[in-house]
């Protein structure tokens, strides 16, 4: 049986941190290479899902600016999404103290041309969810792709579950923030960029809100769950950009986070690069990992 070539792209979750993953995309763009297959959970799958359908980084990166310019242009999108009758408020779900409908949201800010199947994508996509009922992860790779785009980031704190074809599904990341695994026998060179990091401030002796707890907690068990995966099987090469002091909502904080994680973009082709120019020895220790400043 032949191996898998070319390389495969994962893209963890972080909310807002994970627009660090655009220089991701686009040193891929500087390099000439397209991968063969891209796995992501939440924003990792947003992002993912639109290099799929066929945008450059440069594109998702302009996107992403003018989606998140300012907050009366946010607030004017999500205000679009209300249901339009009173009646379809409550066959829409009615009140839900702290949970938004996630489908209607996302559908108000994914880039115009985004394919809606799968099968329609330039690049094979696999989106991870999770199985509230089911207690298991979900890879999706076939069917409607903004109802798994949805389940993937429905953050329980903030989104309310998603029902896809008779299963209720929540966050990706709750089983599989870094699904590199999702890759193997698809692609011979596997690439995963993690943002999530952890509960980060300046103030170690300020108590969270319960808010931040509830999602901190989150970035805690993903990460435990990440670091549990990395020891047992890593991916060829792992990029860690430097992202903590953001928050997984600081949307209107884009332009800084893009300037902030831009050396990532170069560090991605500082070490690329020499792997896609030559044959790795066998057993080789490839794993690299990248902080960017």
């Amino acid at each position: 049986m032949s191996q898998p070539g070319g390389i495969g792209l994962a893209l963890g979750g972080g909310g807002a941190r994970g627009l660090a993953h655009i220089h991701v995309l686009s040193a891929f763009d500087d390099l000439g290479i397209r991968p063969v297959h891209i796995a992501g959970s939440s924003i990792g799958a947003i992002i993912g899902a639109a290099y799929a359908s066929g945008m450059s980084g440069a594109a998702v990166h302009d996107f992403a600016l003018s989606s998140f310019a300012t907050s009366r242009g946010i607030a004017g999108r999500i205000w679009a999404t209300r249901p339009p009758s009173f009646a379809e408020f409550w066959a829409d779900g009615g009140v839900r103290f702290g949970q938004l409908n996630i489908l209607r949201i996302l559908g108000a800010f994914l880039p115009p041309g985004m394919h809606e199947n799968f099968e329609d994508l330039a690049i094979p996509l696999t989106v991870m969810a999770t199985d509230f009922y089911g207690r298991r992860e979900v890879a999706i790779r076939t069917g409607d792709l903004v109802s798994a785009l949805a389940a993937s980031a429905a953050l329980p704190a903030i989104f309310r579950p998603v029902l896809r074809e008779g299963v209720v599904l929540i966050d990706g990341g709750i089983y599989n923030p870094l699904p590199f695994d999702q890759l193997r026998g698809r692609a011979g060179l596997i690439v995963a960029s993690d943002v999530n990091g952890g509960p980060a401030t300046a103030h170690p002796e300020r108590l969270p809100s319960p808010f931040e707890a509830l999602v901190g907690a989150s970035q805690l068990m993903q990460q435990s769950i990440t670091e549990t995966r990395l020891r047992v099987s890593p991916p060829d090469v792992l990029l860690r950009p430097s992202v903590d002091s953001y928050g997984v909502l600081d949307f209107l904080k884009t332009k800084m986070i893009l300037d902030d994680t831009a050396p990532l973009r170069e560090e991605v082709k500082r070490v690329l690069g020499p792997i896609l120019e030559r044959e790795p020895e066998p057993e080789e220790e490839a794993t690299a990992i990248l902080h960017a400043v």
